[in-house]
C-alpha cells in the first residue's frame, strides 16, 4: 500500500517501508529471508518494479509455501526435510551477476533450476543494472511465463504447485561482512488473479 507492510508476513530486521517502496536489506550470518503475502494465489498476472544492488542475489517467490513446523516431504524420489518457516517453491530470479539470469525461474528450497537464460540472449540482456526493473509473471493452471522489462524470459509447464503465497526475498550473505546492509527494493506492485 506503499505505507506499510499490511498484508504482508516478515521480520521487520530485513524488512521496511520508505517512500512508497518496500526496502529489503542484507543481516549478517543469517540464510535467506522472505516478505511473504498473507494471502495464497493460484492464477494471476503479477506485475513488479525493483532495484537491486549489482552485488546481491535476490528474487520473486510465487506459488510458494512453507510448513510451520519441520516437515519431512518426497520430492522427485528423494525426502528432503524443510525447517519451520522454509519459504520453498517458484522463483523469479534477480540476478545482477554476468550471468544475468534475471526473469529465469528457480525452485528454491526444491529441484533447482527449472528454466535459466543459457539459452535466452535476449532476456539476458534485457536487465538494466542498477536501474528500475519490470518483472511479469504469469500463471495459469501449469504455464508459467516471465518477463524481464517486457521481454520473454522462462516460458514452460510444471505442476507440482498450484496455489501460494507471493514472496519478496533478501538472498542470505553469511559472515560475507562486506555485504552487510545492502539493498533490494520494490514498487508498483500489481496482482491481477485469473480465473
Amino acid at each position: 500500500n506503499g505505507k506499510d507492510l499490511a498484508g504482508w508476513k516478515g521480520h521487520e530486521k530485513y524488512w521496511s517501508v520508505k517512500d512508497g517502496v518496500i526496502v529489503g536489506k542484507t543481516v549478517p550470518n543469517t540464510g535467506n529471508s522472505f516478505l511473504c503475502t498473507a494471502k495464497k494465489y493460484s492464477n494471476f498476472i503479477l506485475e513488479v518494479e525493483f532495484k537491486v544492488d549489482p552485488s546481491m542475489n535476490s528474487g520473486i517467490q510465487f506459488r510458494s509455501n512453507y510448513y510451520t513446523e519441520e516437515t519431512e516431504v518426497e520430492i522427485a524420489g528423494k525426502k528432503k526435510k524443510f525447517p519451520a518457516d522454509r519459504v520453498h517453491g517458484y522463483q523469479f530470479e534477480i540476478d545482477p551477476s554476468p550471468r544475468a539470469f534475471t526473469g529465469g525461474v528457480y525452485d528454491e528450497g526444491r529441484r533447482g533450476w527449472l528454466f535459466d537464460l543459457k539459452n535466452n540472449e535476449a532476456a539476458r540482456k534485457a536487465f538494466k543494472q542498477g536501474e528500475w526493473n519490470q518483472a511479469r509473471i504469469e500463471c495459469r493452471g501449469s504455464s508459467i511465463k516471465t518477463f524481464i522489462n517486457g521481454v520473454p524470459a522462462a516460458d514452460f509447464t510444471d505442476d507440482m504447485t498450484a496455489e501460494g503465497v507471493i514472496a519478496l526475498q533478501v538472498h542470505g550473505i553469511g559472515k560475507k561482512t562486506e555485504a552487510v546492509g545492502k539493498e533490494v527494493m520494490w514498487k508498483n506492485i500489481r496482482i491481477q488473479e485469473l480465473k
